[in-house]
């Protein structure tokens, strides 16, 4: 029976790990030597979780807010952190994307945010 993978990244309590032997489950050909998890596996389960949302919402950090329940400045924070924890990303180098006025203007009428949160997010 395979491990879920949640219960693995339970298991390696968040310290680095490798993995050193693969089988394919349909013919049973298994593969040894020492293969290095990819990027994502190091993260722990609320956080995979958190990014498969974020793939299922097609990035849509306004559907996130509802789903979650929380504000954009808290989705964008979790983004952040968990973007850090990942050296592949190369987000400090990236040039900040702009800012859909309109989108803040809709989500401030709506009462989704705060005047503060939507003028921190217009300032550049």
């Amino acid at each position: 029976m395979a491990l879920d993978w949640r219960r693995l990244t339970d298991l390696t309590g968040g310290k680095d790990f490798t993995i050193e032997r693969v089988r394919t489950l349909d013919d049973g050909i298994a593969i040894e030597g020492d293969f290095a998890p990819p990027p994502l596996a190091g993260l722990d389960a609320d956080d995979q979780a958190f990014v498969a949302a974020f793939i299922h919402c097609h990035g849509s950090i306004k559907q996130m807010e509802s789903w979650f329940g929380v504000s954009y400045p808290t989705i964008k924070g979790r983004l952040k952190r968990i973007a850090d924890r990942l050296d592949f990303a190369e987000v400090a180098d990236a040039p900040p994307p702009p800012v859909d006025t309109a989108d803040v203007l809709d989500r401030l009428e709506e009462g989704q945010i705060s005047t503060e949160e939507a003028l921190a997010e217009l300032s550049p």
